[in-house]
């Protein structure tokens, strides 16, 4: 496969709405192949800018990194002729640096750098921790601003300044001052991405500071109204937004918000809601319960 460029990749990205498809798991929590091969199809089909393979959504941080590879290649073997594959690098520095080699090898067409597991970092060390991941792959690279690494953006600019590959800030921290300082200082270099949980919520009002899109999960089960949602965005169609939001995006939010780790549960449940079998969630995430999944069925049938 042609090693995507990481101009290729920024530019496509930035063409529309963005997901990360959820990973399946059989009744004994190991990867089930066909269901994730199925379900990656139909996420290719509905009108997706790019695909990010084991990422949050995607339960990333319950695989190992040989399952996360076989997670990536799938999605690549499956939709990677089709629709962006982006893929994850994920923990200390030299686990990320060989997973973002590997990423390259398995026909990825880029690489969202997640927060290190658990150890707090100057800005210094995430400089040096995103230097290593750059520098261990030709692909555009996209960093996850949020957890334990939220950058600033001085950092940002010199990170976008030291490395080249660098093409994207996705942001998990919803913070506007920071947003606001990083975009006027960098300004058109890198793509902004919404990376909030349920990002439909926060889309109109960062579109204003570079946020150009966004990734979605509830793309993972209504395309169309996640697709409908993110048109609306970028016209800014202020009505339609906010109609959408007090129709379905609260109300699901309310259910979401009934236990930690629901914002990945959820996805799953909705899938299943849909008929296309979300499946269950690895611990230490727990799934809905028979009055939330009949809530969210509900809330479903609403909009179609």
């Amino acid at each position: 496969m042609t090693l995507t460029t990481p101009e290729e990749l920024a530019t496509r990205l930035t063409t529309g709405l963005l997901s990360f498809p959820v990973t399946h798991f059989d009744d004994e929590l190991a990867f089930d192949e066909p269901r994730y091969r199925e379900h990656l199809a139909w996420q290719a089909g509905a009108g997706i800018a790019g695909l990010f393979a084991a990422g949050g959504t995607g339960e990333g941080f319950s695989l190992t990194p040989a399952e996360i590879d076989t997670v990536v290649r799938t999605a690549v073997d499956e939709v990677g002729d089709r629709v962006p594959v982006v893929a994850p690098a994920t923990g200390g520095t030299v686990q990320a640096a060989a997973q973002a080699r590997t990423a390259q090898d398995a026909g990825a067409a880029g690489i969202l750098l997640l927060p290190p597991y658990l150890t707090e970092a100057s800005q210094a060390g995430l400089i040096a921790h995103v230097d290593a991941v750059c520098g261990a792959t030709d692909l555009g690279v996209i960093v996850y601003s949020r957890a334990n690494a939220v950058f600033d953006d001085v950092t940002v600019a010199e990170l976008a300044e030291r490395n080249p590959n660098l093409v994207g800030l996705k942001d998990g921290v919803g913070d506007i001052e920071r947003m606001t300082r990083t975009y006027a200082k960098v300004g058109d270099r890198l793509i902004y991405i919404g990376g909030l949980p349920t990002a439909e919520t926060f889309a109109l009002p960062l579109l204003q500071l570079g946020v150009s899109t966004y990734s979605s999960a509830l793309y993972n089960f209504l395309p169309e109204f996640a697709l409908r949602f993110y048109a609306a965005v970028r016209a800014q169609d202020r009505p339609a937004v906010y109609g959408m939001l007090r129709d379905f995006v609260i109300p699901y939010l309310d259910i979401r918000d009934r236990s930690r780790g629901y914002a990945v549960s959820i996805i799953k449940a909705g899938l299943t809601a849909v008929g296309r079998h979300g499946g269950r969630v690895r611990p230490p995430l727990t799934d809905l319960d028979e009055s939330e999944r009949n809530a969210l069925a509900a809330l479903i049938d609403k909009v179609g």
